[in-house]
C-alpha cells in the first residue's frame, strides 16, 4: 500500500475520523523523524530528577515551619535530703470515717461532692478542699486515696464533681472554674465540724492552674498543695510532655520537627484558648504557705523547672513558705506501681495538720533527686501551615482531587474501549498511568504518615518501645515517599516528551483539567508531607 493509499479514506471510515487520523499520523511521524535518547541517557535523566526533587522537598519542607530545638536545664535543683519526711510535723492519730453526699449549687448548675470526716475528732478539724486534673470528673473516680487518707487523719476533705457543663476539649475557662470550686471551698468552711482558719485546696495536674487563681482571689484560703504542677502554660506543657514521650519511645530524630509544626498550629474549629493560660500571675499573688509535689517517673512534666517558677513566683508576694517533696519512681499521679505512696499519704497529713510549723520547715526541698534534661519552653509557631483547619481543608481537598480525577480519566479510557472505539489522540494512556502512580503513591504515604503518628502516640503514652513501628514504619513512610517523588518525575518526563514529539498532554478543557488537576493535587501532597519532615534530610 502506498502512501497515497493510505491517506485515502478506509471504508466505512467518516471524515472527521479520517481528518484524525491523518493528525496523529503525521505527528507520530514527526515525532519518529527526531532520534530518541539512548535509555542510559533516559535512567541518568530520572535519576538526577529524582535527587533533585528529594532536596528541593528537603529545602521547602525545612523553610516552611519552625524547627524543634529544646534548651538543656542547666541548673538542677538539688534536694537537701533523701527522706521526705516532714520536719516539726505532729504524730499521726487514726480516726474512723463519716461519708456523707451533698449538692452544691453553681450558677447555672448543680454537682454533688462527697465529704468524709474524722468520727471523734477534738473540736473543729482542718479542712481540704480537692480540685480535679483533666482526666478525672467524678467523685466516686477521684483522689480516693488521698482524700481517706487525710480524713483518718483527722482532716475533713470535700471533692466535688467537676463541672462538665462548660467543660470540654474546646473550651476550658480556668477563671471561671476557680469561680465554680469556691463555691464548694465555702461550703466545706461553713460545715461545723471545721475549723473555718484552717482549710485549703489539694490541686492535681490541671488543677494546679487553676487553685492559684482561687488563692490569690480568695484570702481564706489557708494552705495550697499543688501535686504534678505543670506551671508553664498548657501549650508548653503540651509540647514538653510529647517531646519526652517520643524521646522515650526512640524515635528518629526528623519525628521531632512535628512537635511545633502540630502543638504550635491554631487547632481546626477554633477554641483553645486556653491552651495560652498562663497562672504565673496569680501565683504571683499566693501568700499561703505551698506544699508541691512531683513524681520522678512522670514524664509529662517539667519537675524542676516548674518547682523552680512556682518558687520564684510566690517569692515575688513575698512568700518564702515552701515545701518540696520528689518521689522516686511515682508517676503524674504519685502511684508507684499502681498505688499511691503511702510515704506520700502520709506527709501530705503531716504537712496539713503540722501548719503553721510545717509551712517552713527543713528540709525544704527533698526525696528523690529529681531529672529533666530539656526545658518546657514557649512553642514556636509555624510560619506557612499554621491554621489546622485550612491544613485540613487542603489535605483532604488534595486527596479527593487526586481519587477523583485519575478515577475518571481511567474510566474515559474504558469507556472507549468497551465502545470500541480508538483511544484518543489527546488522551496519553503512558501518562495516565504514571499520573494514578503519582497519586497512589502520595496518598499511600499521606496514609501511612498518619498511621505511624498515631501508632508512635500509643506507645509513647504507654511508655512502650517498638522498633518495628518506630524505626521500620519510619523507613517505610519515607520509601513511599520517595516513590512519590519517582512517580512524580516520571510524569514530567512523559510531559517532556509528549511536548518533543508534539502530542497534546490532553484534549479539551475537561482533559487538561484532569491532568493539571492531578499534577497540583499531588504536589500540595509532596509538599504537605515535606512540611511534616517524609524528605527531611538533616537541614
Amino acid at each position: 500500500m502506498t502512501a497515497g493509499d493510505d491517506a485515502s479514506p478506509r471504508p466505512g471510515e467518516s471524515p472527521e475520523r479520517h481528518r484524525r487520523r491523518l493528525v496523529r499520523d503525521a505527528e507520530h511521524a514527526a515525532g519518529a523523524q527526531r532520534p530518541r535518547p539512548p535509555r542510559r541517557d533516559t535512567f541518568y535523566r530520572v535519576l538526577g530528577g529524582v535527587l533533585a526533587g528529594a532536596i528541593l522537598l528537603a529545602v521547602i519542607g525545612s523553610l516552611m515551619g519552625p524547627e524543634w530545638r529544646p534548651l538543656p536545664v542547666t541548673d538542677p535543683l538539688t534536694v537537701q535530703s533523701a527522706s521526705t519526711a516532714i520536719g516539726d510535723a505532729p504524730e499521726l492519730e487514726q480516726y474512723d470515717v463519716d461519708t456523707r453526699v451533698v449538692e452544691v449549687q453553681l450558677d447555672g448548675a448543680v454537682v454533688q461532692a462527697r465529704i468524709l470526716t474524722p468520727v471523734g475528732a477534738s473540736g473543729p478539724v482542718p479542712a481540704v478542699l480537692f480540685v480535679h486534673g483533666a482526666g478525672t470528673g467524678k467523685f466516686e473516680d477521684a483522689f480516693v486515696d488521698q482524700a481517706y487518707a487525710l480524713a483518718e487523719a483527722g482532716v475533713a476533705t470535700m471533692v466535688p464533681d467537676k463541672r462538665l457543663d462548660t467543660y470540654s476539649m474546646r473550651h476550658r475557662d480556668y477563671v471561671a472554674m476557680a469561680q465554680d470550686y469556691l463555691v464548694s471551698f465555702d461550703l466545706l468552711r461553713a460545715l461545723p465540724e471545721v475549723d473555718s482558719t484552717r482549710v485549703g485546696i489539694y490541686a492535681e495536674s490541671e488543677g494546679a492552674w487553676i487553685a492559684p487563681v482561687m488563692a490569690s482571689e480568695r484570702a481564706a484560703v489557708d494552705f495550697v498543695v499543688l501535686v504534678s504542677a505543670p506551671v508553664v502554660p498548657p501549650r508548653q506543657q503540651a509540647a514538653f510532655a510529647v517531646d519526652q514521650y517520643l524521646r522515650n519511645t526512640g524515635v528518629p530524630d526528623q519525628v521531632f520537627r512535628a512537635i511545633p509544626r502540630s502543638v504550635g498550629m491554631q487547632l481546626p474549629g477554633g477554641g483553645f484558648e486556653y491552651v495560652d493560660f498562663d497562672v504565673a500571675p496569680y501565683q504571683r499573688q499566693m501568700t499561703q504557705p505551698v506544699l508541691a509535689v512531683y513524681g520522678t517517673a512522670d514524664q509529662s512534666m517539667p519537675i524542676i523547672q516548674g518547682a523552680e517558677q512556682l518558687i520564684r513566683d510566690i517569692a515575688i508576694a513575698g512568700n518564702s513558705d515552701y515545701t518540696l517533696r520528689y518521689y522516686g519512681g511515682a508517676d503524674h499521679g504519685i502511684r508507684i506501681d499502681g498505688t499511691v505512696s503511702t510515704a506520700f499519704l502520709r506527709d501530705l497529713s503531716e504537712w496539713v495538720l503540722g501548719l503553721p510549723d510545717t509551712a517552713h520547715a527543713s528540709p525544704r526541698i527533698a526525696g528523690a533527686q529529681p531529672e529533666q534534661l530539656y526545658l518546657a519552653q514557649p512553642v514556636p509557631q509555624p510560619r506557612w501551615l499554621g491554621d489546622g483547619g485550612l491544613l485540613l481543608v487542603l489535605i483532604i481537598g488534595a486527596v479527593a482531587v487526586a481519587v477523583l480525577l485519575p478515577a475518571s480519566r481511567w474510566a474515559a479510557v474504558g469507556w472507549r474501549v468497551w465502545r470500541k472505539h480508538p483511544p484518543h489522540e489527546g488522551r496519553d494512556v503512558p501518562l495516565t498511568r504514571r499520573l494514578t502512580l503519582l497519586s497512589a503513591a502520595s496518598i499511600a504515604t499521606v496514609v501511612a504518615l498518619v498511621w505511624y503518628l498515631l501508632s508512635v502516640a500509643r506507645l509513647a503514652l504507654d511508655y512502650e518501645r517498638n522498633g518495628w513501628v518506630v524505626q521500620g514504619g519510619w523507613l517505610g513512610v519515607r520509601l513511599l515517599g520517595m516513590v512519590a517523588v519517582v512517580a512524580a518525575v516520571l510524569v514530567i518526563d512523559r510531559m517532556r516528551t509528549l511536548r518533543r514529539i508534539g502530542r497534546p498532554l490532553a484534549q479539551g478543557v475537561v482533559g487538561h483539567v484532569a491532568v493539571w488537576g492531578t499534577s497540583v493535587a499531588c504536589a500540595v501532597l509532596l509538599v504537605v508531607l515535606a512540611y511534616w519532615g517524609v524528605y527531611q534530610l538533616g537541614i
